[in-house]
């Protein structure tokens, strides 16, 4: 089989990143990742390409007249060395929408709340202020609104009363690098199919005993 072409977006230290490289690199993801891109000349993530030479690019939004320019030029980038499946790992900006109709249902974003609950920024700290008792991860194909996108794949963490934002994010943090790259070999096997905006998930029937969590303990 094909590999699947994967160009990855990210803004800061791209543990995400180091979970796809590692699940690629031990055989169990089936995919060629292309390019890194990056909107932070200092992000960790470029050092993490380049350690695995991986082709890395910096695109700042300052070098575009507008944000559609900017995400034109990215969209550009990635359709150049054929890219099948964008994901966004850890990237710091709300995608445009040349990006999201150039690859639409082929973005992948992982999100540190159990969506639709707590989207945007310091999620894990919404979690805490709520009192919710569990929260989690998503990951999710991306759409025009705020990690509104159909989602694909969640596991849910056990949040304690002495949590911080730290602590719960260091919970998470642990499962998306299982989710994540989850998610992604469901998409290079073909098994994701999105209907009425909820994501069906060929060859896997659930029940009690398919689903499983961390103890609560």
């Amino acid at each position: 089989m094909e590999r699947l072409k994967v160009g990855v977006l990210a803004s800061g230290r791209g543990s995400n990143f180091q979970a796809i490289i590692d699940s690629a690199e031990s055989g169990y993801l089936n995919i060629e990742i292309a390019i890194l891109i990056t909107d932070n000349p200092a992000a960790f993530a470029i050092d993490r390409a380049k350690k695995h030479g991986i082709s890395y690019l910096v695109v700042t939004p300052e070098q575009f007249s507008s944000k559609d320019a900017y995400f034109s030029h990215i969209s550009s980038e990635l359709q150049k060395l054929k890219v099948g499946l964008v994901v966004l790992a850890g990237f710091m900006r709300i995608i445009g929408k040349p990006l999201i109709k150039a690859f639409r249902n082929k973005i992948l974003n992982i999100h540190p709340a159990l969506l639709p609950a707590f989207p945007g920024l310091h999620s894990q700290k919404q979690a805490i202020d709520h009192g919710v008792k569990i929260s989690g991860c998503t990951v999710h194909f991306v759409d025009e609104g705020m990690d509104t996108g159909p989602i694909i794949v969640q596991a849910a963490v056990p949040v304690k009363d002495a949590d911080s934002e730290d602590t719960l994010s260091e919970r998470i943090l642990k499962f998306e690098h299982k989710i994540f790259p989850q998610a992604i070999k469901l998409f290079s096997e073909g098994r994701l199919e999105v209907i009425s905006n909820k994501v069906q998930i060929k060859g896997i029937l659930f029940d009690d005993k398919a689903i499983t969590n961390p103890p609560l303990s």
